[in-house]
């Protein structure tokens, strides 16, 4: 019976124990979260990537533009020939809106390229420098808010992590 007693009295021990270690293990975690749409929008790589894909849009739209002023350049020419000319120039005409038609296609699908693999990046960039910043600041946990459906304003991290971006960008320029 005292052998009994022996075993069973340090397994109670540990179990009134254990419970009290739980907290303290836990109050010990430090855990913040980050706005990541937020961050990406208010990073300036990635609103001077904006600002280099707006300049190329408008480059490839103006070439655009030209395009269909020869469309319709031909368009109008043709309305004055004989028949036998207008089907030689409609041949034309059509040749030149598939070549605007191909020309459109491939500048969106070359411009959409490109930014999905700026956005992927930033992000990978983004990414890093979270973990960076919750290793030198002692954090356990750093979320991204879209997954919490509560949220303490004291647990947001978004505006230090802007600002170690932006900082750390600001120097390699």
């Amino acid at each position: 019976m005292k052998k009994m007693l022996a075993l069973v009295l340090p397994v109670f021990a540990l179990g009134f124990l254990a419970p009290a270690a739980v907290p303290a293990y836990a109050a010990a975690e430090k855990i913040g979260y980050v706005d990541l749409a937020r961050v990406f929008d208010e990073y300036q790589k990635t609103k001077q990537f904006d600002k280099l894909l707006e300049t190329k849009g408008a480059s490839k739209q103006s070439e655009r533009d030209k395009m269909v002023a020869d469309v319709k350049k031909l368009r109008d020419e043709a309305e004055l020939l004989s028949a036998k000319a207008k089907d030689d120039k409609q041949a034309a005409i059509d040749d030149k809106i598939k070549a605007l038609q191909e020309y459109d296609r491939s500048t969106r699908d070359g411009l959409r390229r490109e930014r999905d693999g700026m956005v992927r990046d930033i992000l990978k960039e983004i990414e890093v420098v979270i973990q960076d910043f919750g290793k030198t600041q002692g954090y356990s946990y750093i979320f991204n808010d879209r997954v919490l459906v509560y949220k303490s304003e004291g647990g947001d991290l978004t505006s230090q992590v802007i600002k170690v971006l932006n900082d750390s960008y600001a120097k390699k320029k």
